[in-house]
């Protein structure tokens, strides 16, 4: 197996935040033989084995998500939690229904995004024209969604935003602001025919904090730092602006 370097951000006896590379999934797809973090869990914490709830794929095959309550896109960077204690994982698992878990990302999109400030609350289901994609719709068989974005900086033909997202649908950030006209850089599922610059080459989206309530009544508030790869590239397109 890969050996794949991942930073524990905090951890105590119930919570893991975990700073999750870009180009790992969290857990198989039913579909491809891949390393991912589920299996790095049970390497480094064997007794996460049980904690939590397998999912099954549409193919019917079981698929282990030890101690994960939540999930990021593989190509999605940044903050993730994974619990240690079944307790832990029902208090999560209902913090999460109960949308109380405060998520901040960021993001750089392509254009110049308008508003300052923005909301973004469409319904998202699975797309029929492609059944990797997700879409923002109001028929069908959909789920209620609502992202909300702030603007932190404008260059020539891309934005830099800060991104809030209130429910955890599948896609959610991308399929929202591909919606309003305003795709996340280097998107291949969503964006795939716009250019991607060749020194990012990876989805422009870090998961950058998570912040709970856990249950003794302390807020625990999870940075990931910004990527190198993202500060870099921000500062290069501020000197061609």
């Amino acid at each position: 197996m890969p050996k794949v370097e991942i930073r524990i951000l905090f951890e105590n006896e119930s919570f893991l935040f975990i700073n999750k590379p870009s180009g790992l999934s969290v857990h198989q797809d039913g579909i491809n033989e891949e390393y991912t973090l589920s299996e790095w869990i049970l390497e480094k914490y064997p007794a996460l084995e049980g904690i939590g709830e397998d999912m099954i794929s549409e193919k019917g095959v079981s698929i282990k998500r030890p101690g994960i309550v939540h999930r990021l896109d593989k190509e999605t960077s940044g903050v993730l939690l994974i619990v240690k204690t079944k307790d832990a994982f029902n208090f999560t698992k209902k913090a999460f229904q109960e949308r109380v878990i405060e998520k901040v990302y960021c993001g750089i999109v392509h254009g110049n995004v308008k508003k300052d400030e923005g909301e973004i609350s469409l319904p998202i289901g699975r797309s029929t024209q492609d059944p990797r994609k997700r879409a923002a719709k109001k028929k069908g068989k959909v789920k209620d969604a609502l992202t909300r974005y702030k603007v932190l900086e404008r260059f020539q033909e891309l934005s830099y935003l800060e991104i809030y997202p209130k429910t955890g649908r599948t896609h959610q950030i991308r399929v929202h602001l591909n919606s309003i006209g305003h795709p996340v850089l280097c998107d291949s599922l969503y964006a795939e025919r716009l250019k991607c610059p060749e020194e990012f080459g990876r989805l422009a989206l870090h998961a950058s904090s998570l912040g709970i309530t856990i249950p003794n009544g302390e807020k625990l508030l999870v940075e990931a730092p910004i990527p190198p790869l993202f500060t870099d590239f921000l500062e290069k397109q501020k000197s061609l602006w």
